[in-house]
C-alpha cells in the first residue's frame, strides 16, 4: 500500500525519502571526514612521540659512551669519608 503510494509520479513521500537520503549521505560524509582527521592526528602524534623516543635513546647511548672515566696523567680520585678521613684510588696504578 505504501509502495503503491510512493511509486506514484509526483508523490510527496518520494520527495521526503529523497531529502532523507540526501541528509543521511551528508551526515555520513561529515562523520567520515571527522574520523579521517582524527586518524591523521593520531598518526602524527605517534610519529612525533616515536621520533622523540629515538632521539632520547640516541642521547642516552651517546652519554653512555662519553661517560667512561678518562684518566689523565697526575690525577687520582679521592673520596671524603667524613672528618679528616680521605681515601685515594688510582695512585698505585700509575706507571
Amino acid at each position: 500500500m505504501v509502495k503503491d503510494f510512493a511509486n506514484d509520479h509526483g508523490s510527496a513521500l518520494r520527495s521526503l525519502a529523497a531529502i532523507g537520503g540526501a541528509l543521511a549521505a551528508a551526515a555520513a560524509v561529515i562523520v567520515g571526514a571527522v574520523l579521517a582527521v582524527i586518524f591523521a592526528a593520531t598518526v602524527a602524534v605517534i610519529a612525533v612521540m616515536s621520533s622523540a623516543l629515538l632521539a632520547l635513546a640516541g642521547l642516552a647511548l651517546r652519554a653512555r659512551r662519553t661517560a667512561r672515566a678518562r684518566r689523565k696523567d697526575g690525577v687520582i680520585e679521592a673520596r671524603h669519608l667524613g672528618g679528616h678521613h680521605w681515601v685515594a684510588y688510582g695512585w698505585n696504578e700509575r706507571s
